[in-house]
């Protein structure tokens, strides 16, 4: 009998890949404390080596710091780790160091909620191959809270304007837009009644196939805030491709698959190697099951 597959579920849309957020922070061995020795990720030891920003990998994807005064996103960014045992007890090690900070950890039977030193709330969860696919190390998705009434506003700009798949969803904690931006990665935009602070500048950034039509669209509105180079822009307001009006305001940096650094391999440590415990051949970990870093 002929097998049958619903080839509709390898779609992506025309965003391929969700690289990295961008949120400054004051101090980077303050954050080395929190990122690399706490929730055990690896800085990128090729680039951003120096003070001005540090750059700290999560699989295939990165959280970009640079040292400025501290930016905090509205919402959480979700990040899959292998170990949550592991991961609790790293936090565990570092937690007296980061006590005057903002630093927090919260468990649930889910996931575990953790606070950086400057308030950016940071989702670990164990891998799940229904839910994540084959990722051990990855960024699945960052949620953003908006004001309500958004959500639909926000799903045609993506859907019409980046031609990324985009849905109005709901659950139990309310409506939300769901946008696909990579293999098993998206952004969510959250509605909610409670305040949702100013924009402070923080950005995130995608790859997108078709680079020039979005840039198009947005150029003849306005809307391009950066002509970075060849193979970059950026735009700062998502408006509702019905009326125009803006509807939320996230930072975009939008690359070309033709970027030099589209598919740049990242090193991923196993931050349970240690001099003490020392095995060869165990030093890296894999970003995804049946993959090397």
């Amino acid at each position: 009998m002929e097998k049958q597959f619903d080839r509709t579920e390898e779609d992506l849309g025309n965003s391929v890949f969700l690289e990295h957020v961008n949120t400054t922070i004051p101090d980077q061995q303050i954050a080395t404390l929190f990122y690399v020795a706490g929730l055990g990720l690896t800085r990128d030891p090729y680039m951003m080596a120096g003070l001005e920003n540090m750059w700290v990998n999560i699989g295939r994807s990165q959280i970009h710091m640079p040292t400025r005064e501290p930016q905090v996103i509205r919402g959480h960014t979700a990040i899959v780790l292998p170990s949550r045992k592991d991961l609790l007890n790293r936090l565990a090690v570092v937690k007296d160091r980061l006590s005057h900070t903002q630093f927090a950890v919260h468990e649930t039977d889910g996931y575990v909620d953790t606070v950086s030193p400057w308030g950016n709330r940071i989702r670990c969860f164990e891998p799940d191959l229904a839910r994540f696919g084959r990722v051990q190390i990855g960024m699945p998705y960052v949620e953003f809270d908006t004001p309500p009434k958004c959500a639909d506003g926000i799903a045609r700009f993506y859907r019409q304007i980046i031609k990324a798949p985009a849905v109005v969803e709901e659950d139990a904690q309310g409506r939300y837009a769901r946008v696909t931006v990579g293999k098993k990665q998206y952004l969510l935009f959250r509605e909610t009644d409670k305040p949702v602070p100013e924009f402070d500048g923080h950005h995130i950034q995608i790859y997108i196939a078709d680079f020039s039509g979005p840039h198009r669209w947005m150029k003849e509105r306005g809307l391009i805030v950066q002509e970075s180079d060849q193979f970059q822009y950026r735009f700062l307001d998502i408006v509702d491709p019905d009326n125009g009006k803006p509807v939320f305001r996230l930072e975009h940096e939008v690359r070309s698959m033709t970027h030099p650094l589209y598919a740049r391999p990242l090193v991923n440590r196993n931050p349970n190697q240690t001099n003490r415990n020392f095995a060869p051949g165990y030093d890296e970990a894999m970003p995804e099951f049946g993959h090397a870093g």
